[in-house]
């Protein structure tokens, strides 16, 4: 790697949902490759006080709170939404979004879900952490009709088309890779990484899924975000340093409720 990299952020992971290594473990493995900042990503109501125990024991850790689209046995409403996301730890709302990809049928219960998060982003002004798959076009429908640009966020783990891209752009949300865009087929999505401006770019393992090569098809861990980066830095002909610090600044830009190390 390329100059001299103080340090790196992985802007979405679920460490509560590794196995075979402790959590400390994997935060000690992420900092020995500069990563001093990490976001562990609710995904489930009933799994949020196993992430702020985790946030609470360690001090670069912040977390989120929201329900991801694809969870059909879990309900949320939006007085309770709000009232989780007061803790300090909890710097972002989401996962949230639209998966049509996994649910057939009838989707206007993950767009109601959808609805309201955002209501509760907008309200308690954190950022947004937005998924979407076979989903784009009620996704960005939705993003716009409960104005999303008024709370912000980051399209994570983005595989859709440079349009999709644009119009997320266009409502100021940050766009982050994960390790996919490492992968020998993700020509697309390479091209993508290469267009969307330096200062709305983010980087994320979406641990313990979706390792980068040279790792694909083991478990993912946060340690990983800096292959993610070498490889964005080396597609834009730019420092690995540089890209490091540029996505470190855009992720502390975005999460303003995140305090960044003294590194």
């Amino acid at each position: 790697m390329d100059g001299v990299c103080k340090m790196l952020v992985d802007s979405h992971c679920h460490l509560h949902l590794l196995k075979d290594i402790t959590i400390e473990d994997a935060i000690a493995r992420a900092k020995a490759q500069n990563v001093n900042y990490l976001l562990n990503v609710c995904v489930s109501i009933a799994e949020f006080p196993q992430l702020v125990t985790i946030a609470e024991t360690y001090n670069d850790v912040g977390i989120s709170v929201g329900l991801h689209p694809n969870d059909v046995d879990e309900e949320i409403d939006l007085p309770t939404l709000v009232k989780l996301a007061q803790h300090s730890k909890v710097i972002a709302i989401g996962e949230t979004g639209l998966d049509y990809y996994r649910t057939e049928g009838d989707h206007t219960w993950q767009q109601e879900r959808f609805r309201r998060h955002i209501a509760a982003a907008k309200e308690i002004k954190k950022p947004l952490i937005i998924h979407t798959r076979a989903a784009k076009e009620d996704t960005l429908r939705i993003m716009r009709e409960e104005k999303a640009n008024e709370a912000g966020g980051v399209m994570h783990c983005f595989s859709e088309d440079w349009e999709t891209a644009k119009q997320a752009l266009a409502l100021g949300f940050f766009i982050s890779f994960s390790g996919v865009v490492t992968f020998k087929n993700a020509h697309a999505l390479q091209e993508i990484a290469k267009l969307v401006p330096l200062d709305r770019l983010l980087i994320e393992t979406d641990s313990p899924y979706l390792a980068p090569v040279p790792y694909r098809g083991k478990q993912n861990e946060p340690a990983f975000i800096s292959c993610t980066a070498q490889y964005i830095a080396d597609l834009r002909q730019m420092p690995f340093a540089q890209l490091a610090e540029q996505t470190t600044h855009n992720f502390f830009t975005l999460f303003k409720g995140a305090e960044k190390p003294n590194v």
